[in-house]
């Protein structure tokens, strides 16, 4: 085979990689410059006698790295997006490296064992039922695309049709029903699935956001058929988990009725809770539903792109998801998992989920779950103390929402101020959000590497830029 100077390439790359992780403590959370200013990093011609490797990669790492946000600094609380474990690395590197297609077992069997193992560590760890099949997708908009494809070939199954085979032309009615607080990826999932967002049904919230059962029993008591319920794990405004145990029970009862329904949890949030015994009072029941989604690359803080898609029915996943050609090696007593997910050619995203579990361990899961939550009560306490904010949802698992509290009364304003000031200056990186019409500000504590000081050294900068804006 022709040789390449990979040394020269790895020389270049290492020294570059390590620098933006030790740097990570001090450098901006959030880049300088603006859009005009990034194009003109990296906008030129394509070059028509190509450049040697090394030197294209010293060039990015000069050229990007500059623009590139902090996501694993400890102090970016934005958008649920976790940070990065050192396992997880260390396993990126090796994924790149190797260059698996990891959609089948035959032309990768050592990646497709370790996601065997991952998946069944996973299972373990949130006390979902052993027999459950599992598949690694890009995050959770997928996840959940999966688990909702799995659950409309059952449902419709159960009373005679194979959408697979036929569409859902002339397919008996199925009901999608939906809480009002539902995250976008749900109804988006619908649509790809030819549901139709706007034909799902709604049930009302509490004030956290989190399905009320009896409202869910009212309007299930008007449907008759095939039907899919979805409720979550972790809401991503007030990181609440909806009543499992309430749900299903009137799930239940609704098929006793004769209706065949599924239960989906969307857990992209705080899935991982359930393995936590200090969060049994808000996890319980999870594992009587029938298919969880969650995302590898928030909590976990795998590398992107992580999403985990579980169901209970095995297969009725694999059922929705698989497929079979001649110039394929598949079946016999191997895991594909092509049969798991919608990809054909996939990265071995799940050699990450396993190098952090193992990494972690048991003991680490639980303690990430209840640190990352501990540190969202030091802001809700700080923050409400100050006078300067207030504290809108109850903090019950890593998701805060702040508003800030303007003189003139136009606190959404504020809102956008504060963050905009903080962002500009680099301590920390906020994103906001519209809960119940108002305009606010959302902290998410996802990453395995916020302490004490990295939540006091940022609450003192924001109570000085809410100070400076309405001074």
């Amino acid at each position: 085979m022709r040789r390449s100077d990979w040394k020269a390439v790895l020389d270049v790359v290492g020294p570059a990689s390590l620098e933006h992780l030790e740097s990570l403590p001090d450098r901006p959370v959030y880049p300088r410059g603006d859009r005009a200013e990034v194009m003109a990093a990296v906008d030129r011609e394509l070059p028509a006698t190509g450049v040697d490797a090394a030197t294209v990669v010293a060039d990015l790492a000069r050229e990007v790295g500059p623009y590139v946000t902090a996501v694993a600094s400890g102090r970016f609380f934005g958008f649920v997006m976790g940070g990065l474990h050192p396992a997880a690395w260390g396993a990126e590197i090796l994924v790149s490296t190797w260059d698996q297609n990891a959609g089948l077992y035959a032309p990768t069997p050592g990646v497709a064992a370790a996601e065997e193992v991952a998946a069944r560590w996973i299972l373990e760890l949130v006390g979902l039922p052993a027999e459950s099949s599992v598949g690694f997708v890009t995050g959770g908009q997928m996840a959940t695309f999966t688990c909702l494809a799995a659950a409309r070939h059952e449902v419709l199954r159960a009373v005679g049709w194979d959408v697979e085979a036929e569409g859902l032309i002339g397919a008996p009615p199925l009901t999608v029903v939906l809480k009002t607080g539902v995250h976008s990826t749900v109804p988006r999932a619908l649509r790809y699935l030819g549901l139709g967002e706007r034909a799902a049904r709604r049930v009302a919230c509490d004030d956290e956001d989190r399905m009320r059962p009896d409202a869910l029993d009212e309007l299930l008591r008007t449907v008759t058929g095939p039907t899919i319920v979805v409720v979550e794990s972790g809401n991503v405004n007030t990181g609440a988990f909806d009543h499992f145990s309430a749900v299903a029970d009137v799930v239940d009862a609704h098929r006793a009725r004769g209706n065949p329904t599924w239960v989906h949890v969307d857990g992209a949030v705080m899935l991982l809770a359930a393995a936590a015994p200090s969060f049994d009072d808000r996890t319980r029941g999870v594992d009587r539903m029938d298919s969880w989604s969650t995302d590898g690359h928030k909590l976990l803080n795998v590398a992107y792109d992580c999403g985990i898609a579980i169901c209970r029915n095995a297969a009725a996943h694999r059922a929705a998801m698989s497929v079979q050609a001649s110039y394929l090696e598949q079946g016999g007593d191997v895991r594909d998992a092509m049969d798991w997910n919608p990809e054909f050619s996939r990265r071995a995203r799940a050699l990450g989920v396993y190098a952090t579990l193992r990494s972690l361990g048991r003991e680490g899961v639980v303690e990430l779950v209840e640190r990352t939550s501990a540190m969202a009560r030091r802001f809700a306490d700080q923050l409400a103390a100050s006078g300067q904010a207030e504290v809108v949802n109850d903090v019950v698992s890593n998701q805060v929402l702040v508003r800030w509290l303007a003189p003139d009364g136009d606190h959404g304003a504020l809102v956008d101020e504060v963050m905009a000031r903080i962002r500009a200056e680099g301590t920390a990186f906020f994103s906001g959000t519209s809960y119940r019409g108002e305009r606010l500000m959302r902290i998410s504590v996802s990453d395995w590497a916020t302490d004490e000081d990295d939540v006091d050294r940022t609450v003192a900068a924001l109570l000085r830029h809410a100070a400076a804006a309405t001074g």
